[in-house]
């Protein structure tokens, strides 16, 4: 009995906090509130260190704020230099595997900011020589969370998190959109019919099509650039509500200098402190931008679907690359799996979107409780494009090929055709060759060479692609007078 005591006296080392004494184990370096989040909040499975960039801004935030204060002169150039060690340990990927919180968590993310506090000073103790626990040398109040509050520390953190992997995201995204403008050049010459509501509308090449894919997506991406400008104001200094106290005078336009140049973003203080802590209008509006990408890229998706629909009673006009058999009874089916894997994606950050509106407005007065559901919401987001926009691109639109004969044979067969010879031929000629069209089942270009309405050499200029879709069409055929 007094053998296994010892034994376990070993493995542990005793903490305590306002709720009484804890064991935490001997090599942890977490601590007792990170120990008592461990065991209330066993929600999601998915703990902070999930999500690398996240951890990395903890130690980003507390290597700022411990900067500032001793800036201030508030904190000691010795004990700084501990705790910069520490923060950039974790910085370097390091100890990742202490971040242990559960992603949902009460407390407004007090545990999450606990579990940074607490791994980043035995960290700092045991680099400096001492024990962990020994916290007379470095404390996780006193010290990592001197002149702070899990109320800005938190938002702060997740803003700079999500400024982090906005870089990547946005790389995945230009990537893309790179890929879908190659295509648009490889395809520039193959004239396709374009469709609106579905129908034979008029015109355009199999290159403009894709070249506009990548010009939804490029349109995207600056929105999630531009969004980075509500991300980059933040509330650090604010502490519990926004008055800032336990703060030292001038420690928040610090904190904002120090941040901006360890992450090299253009971070400011907010104006209204007690208005930043309460509000959740950065989220929102990054959320958004995330939402305005998911929309685009689903659209994209979708329309790959359709125009690879087939192969026999679809549309046809493209070949996405077959990566498995699409069926477990029907013998030859093969599935457009990536687009629907992306739409996928896209639908669930459009609920995660959802998410952070509803959370985001139901905060009470000085603060929103709310803010890690909100964190996990955008986070997701960020995380599921990141990997599957490369997959989409490496597996699907790098391989799309046309299907040059069936579009060829649209444009042979299409009414839509007529709109361009209204310059050429009168809006009543034309709609009565269109009102022929329907009722034969003949194509346009048929029976215009049965009426010889116009010479061979006027229909291949007609079809000139870069003529036909260009802003002013094909206006420049001479009337014959033969009709």
């Amino acid at each position: 009995m007094l053998l296994s005591a010892s034994l376990l006296f070993a493995q542990t080392r005793t903490e305590k906090d306002l709720l009484g004494e804890k064991q935490i184990p001997a090599n942890a370096y977490y601590g007792v509130q990170t120990a008592r989040a461990l065991e209330n909040f066993q929600v999601s499975g998915v703990a902070t260190n999930f999500y690398p960039d996240y951890v990395k801004a903890y130690a980003i935030v507390k290597m700022a704020a411990a900067r500032a204060n001793t800036d201030v002169g508030r904190m000691s150039k010795d004990k700084l230099a501990l705790i910069e060690k520490a923060c950039k340990a974790v910085m370097d990927g390091k100890y990742h595997d202490q971040f242990l919180v559960d992603l949902y968590n009460g407390g407004a993310g007090t545990s999450a900011n606990m579990n940074a506090n607490e791994v980043l000073a035995n960290v700092a103790l045991e680099m400096g020589g001492h024990k962990k626990g020994d916290y007379k040398v470095v404390e996780p109040h006193d010290d990592l969370n001197m002149g702070q509050s899990t109320n800005d520390v938190f938002p702060t953190t997740i803003h700079v998190a999500l400024l982090l992997h906005n870089d990547k995201l946005i790389a995945e995204a230009k990537a893309l959109s790179a890929a879908f403008h190659k295509k648009g050049d490889a395809f520039s010459k193959i004239l396709k019919m374009g469709r609106t509501e579905g129908q034979d509308a008029v015109p355009m090449t199999i290159g403009q099509e894709f070249h506009a894919f990548g010009g939804q997506l490029d349109a995207a991406i600056e929105v999630l650039a531009k969004s980075e400008v509500y991300l980059c104001e933040i509330n650090m200094g604010a502490t519990a509500i926004g008055t800032g106290i336990t703060a030292s005078p001038g420690y928040a336009e610090k904190c904002a200098v120090r941040l901006a140049e360890i992450t090299g973003k253009p971070i400011v203080l907010a104006k209204d402190l007690i208005a930043a802590t309460s509000s959740m209008q950065a989220f929102i509006m990054y959320s958004a931008a995330i939402k305005n990408l998911a929309v685009t890229l689903s659209k994209i998706s979708s329309d790959l679907i359709f125009l690879a629909t087939g192969p026999r009673a679809g549309i046809f006009e493209i070949n996405l690359p077959a990566l498995q058999p699409g069926s477990s009874i029907m013998p030859g089916k093969v599935n457009p799996v990536m687009p629907e894997l992306m739409n996928q994606v896209c639908y669930k950050a459009i609920g995660n979107d959802a998410a952070v509106t509803i959370a985001s407005q139901d905060g009470l007065l000085q603060l929103n409780a709310y803010e890690p559901v909100v964190a996990v919401a955008i986070m997701e987001s960020q995380g599921l494009f990141f990997k599957t926009m490369p997959l989409f691109r490496k597996q699907c639109i790098e391989g799309i090929t046309v299907n040059e004969k069936v579009v060829q044979n649209h444009i042979n067969r299409s009414i839509g055709i007529v709109t361009a010879l209204n310059p050429v031929l009168g809006y009543d000629k034309t709609t009565e060759l269109a009102k022929e069209a329907l009722q034969s089942g003949k194509g346009i270009l048929e029976l215009i060479r049965e009426k010889k309405l116009l010479t061979e050499a006027q229909i291949k200029d007609l079809l000139d692609p870069v003529k036909l879709t260009s802003p002013t069409g094909p206006t420049n055929i001479k009337d014959t007078g033969d009709f």
